[in-house]
């Protein structure tokens, strides 16, 4: 799974602010840019701790936090909700009160757990590849169907109109039947989509 864009929350745990930044990253550099980003952006912040997972890369960093209560909990939490090409940031700005080693792994933990709540996750399917060659008076009929019920890739006008989709559903293919007076769609192979988590 993947996170389809940046998500952001903050969680106060004993007076002590976390701010989580989650976001997509395909590479260990666009991790270290956006790392960078977020301490500029928190110049002033306490602690900036922070995990990645890419592919086979796995990074992570407790920033002056007591060795293993900031970086490795983070990066558990990415793995748990088997994220990948996925960084999260934890900015944390001190509140006065020790939460001791325990607390510390529960509050980075916790916080990562509750921005993943709030985030859009994609995964990637692959589903049958059409194509359907049809009249401009049968694509009059059946184009807002298509345009609403498949995930339409392209659309070729010469002589006739061809339309390329892919169906997430093989049961739609009578439907299209009906509106083409029994001319169905040739698979020609298939196609990877990114599509949001449930």
């Amino acid at each position: 799974m993947y996170l389809k864009s940046e998500a952001t929350n903050t969680i106060i745990i004993e007076r002590s602010r976390f701010i989580t930044y989650m976001k997509r990253v395909k590479s260990e550099e666009e991790y270290r840019n956006y790392l960078a980003e977020i301490r500029k952006k928190h110049h002033d912040a306490t602690h900036v701790c922070s995990a990645m997972i890419c592919k086979n890369i796995r990074r992570s960093s407790d920033d002056g936090e007591p060795s293993g209560t900031a970086g490795a909990p983070i990066l558990g939490v990415l793995d748990k909700k088997g994220l990948d090409e996925a960084c999260a940031l934890v900015v944390r700005y001190f509140g006065g009160i020790k939460l001791g080693a325990g607390g510390l792994i529960r509050a980075y933990s916790s916080s990562v757990s509750e921005c993943v709540k709030n985030a859009v996750l994609i995964e990637e399917v692959s589903l049958p590849k059409y194509e359907l060659k049809i009249s401009y008076e049968t694509a009059n009929k059946i184009d807002h169907y298509l345009r609403n019920n498949t995930i339409l890739l392209d659309t070729a006008y010469d002589t006739d109109v061809t339309y390329f989709f892919v169906l997430d559903d093989e049961g739609k293919i009578e439907k299209i039947k009906e509106f083409t007076k029994g001319i169905a769609p040739s698979k020609i192979g298939e196609e990877i989509i990114e599509k949001e988590v449930e």
